[in-house]
């Protein structure tokens, strides 16, 4: 869950490091820091805090070096601090290492170093990483070999960038379980846990696969495996502007990604629903396959997960396969029961979530097939699954998800359509009428986008409130919990989602006077029955609020605020718009950062 950057080549490697590391905040704020070769001497300039308390550092300016690295860290072993963060040293000061991931045995690496008469001056688990490269390279290794003999005393997760004083032209690199991508231009070489850090300076890029390494010089670039051997890996380019990496002319992150679901919806359904017809590239499943298919698993996390609810009644009812939406933490370490005839669906936004990506390979050791749901191309999950498909979301930046939620459900709303068009268990006259509304999906966002101030009105009424409430049934409910995980991840109010009809089991205690009460009320077949929950809450001195596309008496609620009409599967892509922007709205009526809430980052790439 942290970020890192590398340079090496004809430019001062400061700048484009700090910068990459702006772009990498959404990974990790709570320090950074970057190390540069000046003169055989390894510069390390380091603080608590985040990137802009880097900038002012005495003497960071005056780096020339054109070889370094950097880290922007969100904190796993050891307080936010100086001496915690990275770059991380060995003791002689000939290596200097960043590290993204955890190391679980590093208590058991400390105390063999300590035992060889290393010190340590942090609580970092990363500490140990340039201590062990200096004990194999201190018994007559070479810099490569000292580096891959310490990766394979490691257990873990871990993405790297290793310099040595001593090689004053080599950067090298590897990784295990957290990304790490490599790119190049005339200008030199640009290491990073993700591509925004380097879109302003190349598109061209190359992906290490788990515990390959890269030997970068300054005129070449080796790749080996795990044992050294010379590998070769293809460069290719990634269409990505560095424009859509920035805010343009937005105030953060999550505003202007909250107006680009419009264009992330269309390009979603552009690249797989083609008039009439839908096409998945990247899916080959038959129709005597998925006949085979007893149960399927959704699984994910955070968000992502919420999107996997917001579609399972909707793949139940089109193909007529039980559905099962599961945490990947709890997944991973229960036994599932499944086995060939069952199908995983696995959706990261990232594609890089640790649990998510181990549930996968759990699941592919059982036999089952695995499909992973992505944003980011070539992302760890793609190449673990057994097949893989994109949303087009285009980069998302702000820690809270927006635009990468509704295309899942989009995306996800498709595939349940492409598997009952193969297996045939709805009639055509229905698929075509579905595939219709999701054509008009965009156009209603946009609606409600053009619409906004009665929700920021609402932000100044409640964004002093304690505690906030949301209740709805159905797929109502899991807009419930996507709603309330927004307003708690931002605003740090909190907020609580259940299911209408669950109230008086014990959630109506917390009920009191002046308390808001958000109701997502969408499906005709249940507004009357949420509406009676509405009234028990009203009754207990609650102000109501309500989000719907219902014909209901506005007067009987406090507010009121309609949404376009669209068939109930897709309801959940329309109603959580609003509460998206309630949940921006309270947050800086707060006076708090939006894009980076405290304790949280984008990636989670550790357990």
């Amino acid at each position: 869950m942290c970020g890192i950057v590398g340079y090496l080549g004809n430019k001062k490697a400061c700048p484009i490091l700090v910068n990459g590391l702006k772009k990498l905040e959404y990974r990790g704020y709570d320090s950074a820091g970057i190390c540069v070769l000046e003169k055989n001497t390894l510069a390390v300039k380091k603080d608590k805090g985040r990137v802009k308390n880097l900038e002012t550092l005495d003497g960071i300016n005056s780096l020339e070096g054109t070889l370094g690295i950097a880290h922007t860290r969100w904190a796993t072993h050891g307080k936010p601090s100086k001496d915690n963060a990275h770059p991380h040293m060995d003791n002689s000061k000939t290596f200097a290492v960043v590290h993204n991931g955890i190391i679980e045995n590093f208590k058991e690496l400390r105390e063999f170093l300590g035992n060889n008469n290393y010190k340590f001056y942090s609580e970092t688990d990363s500490e140990v990483i340039p201590n062990l490269i200096h004990y194999y390279y201190s018994k007559g290794n070479n810099f490569i070999k000292s580096v891959n003999l310490a990766c394979k005393d490691l257990k873990g997760s871990y993405a790297l960038e290793i310099i040595c004083k001593n090689e004053p032209d080599t950067l090298i690199v590897t990784r295990k379980d957290s990304p790490l991508v490599i790119g190049t231009s005339e200008n030199g070489t640009y290491i990073s846990s993700d591509i925004p850090a380097l879109i302003a300076y190349t598109n061209n890029f190359c992906f290490l696969n788990d515990t390959e390494l890269a030997l970068i010089t300054k005129n070449n670039i080796e790749f080996f495996d795990c044992n050294l051997n010379s590998i070769n890996k293809e460069f290719s380019n990634v269409e990505l502007s560095a424009e859509s990496c920035d805010k343009g002319n937005f105030e953060d992150y999550m505003l202007k990604e909250i107006y680009e679901q419009p264009n992330s919806i269309r390009e979603t359904i552009g690249n797989t629903l083609n008039g009439e017809k839908i096409v998945f590239d990247t899916l080959q499943l038959s129709k005597k396959y998925l006949s085979t298919i007893k149960q399927i698993y959704i699984v994910a996390c955070g968000t992502a997960m919420h999107a996997g609810l917001g579609v399972k009644p909707n793949f139940e009812k089109f193909c007529n396969i039980p559905v099962c939406v599961d945490i990947a933490s709890e997944f991973r370490y229960r036994n599932p029961l499944i086995d060939e005839n069952t199908l995983c669906i696995y959706i990261s936004q990232s594609g890089e979530t640790a649990d998510t990506i181990a549930a996968l390979k759990l699941a592919k050791s059982k036999g089952a097939k695995t499909i992973a749901v992505t944003n980011v191309i070539e992302s760890s999950i793609t190449r673990e699954a057994d097949y893989f498909v994109y949303t087009h979301a285009g980069p998302e930046i702000a820690v809270a998800s927006t635009k990468a939620y509704t295309s899942q459900l989009v995306l996800l709303n498709i595939m349940a359509l492409y598997f009952a068009e193969i297996l045939e268990t709805i009639s055509k006259e229905e698929i075509n009428k579905l595939k219709k509304e999701i054509l008009l999906l965009s156009k209603k966002v946009d609606e409600i986008l053009k619409n906004t101030d009665k929700i920021k009105r609402l932000a100044k009424q409640i964004y002093n409130k304690r505690d906030v409430f949301f209740i709805g049934r159905g797929l109502d409910h899991t807009v419930a919990l996507e709603s309330a995980l927004k307003l708690k991840e931002i605003s740090y109010i909190h907020s609580e989602a259940y299911a209408a009809g669950e109230l008086k089991h014990g959630p109506i205690a917390l009920i009191e006077k002046n308390v808001p009460v958000i109701s997502i009320v969408t499906n005709p077949d249940l507004a009357d029955k949420t509406i009676s929950n509405i009234q028990e809450v009203i009754t207990r001195g609650a102000t109501s609020i309500v989000i719907t596309n219902q014909n209901i008496n506005e007067s009987n609620f406090d507010f009121v605020y309609k949404i376009p009409e669209t068939l109930e599967y897709y309801t959940p892509i329309i109603s959580v718009i609003p509460l998206q922007i309630l949940a921006y709205y309270v947050t800086k009526e707060k006076g708090l950062d939006v894009d980076k809430p405290r304790n949280l980052a984008k990636s989670v790439t550790v357990e």
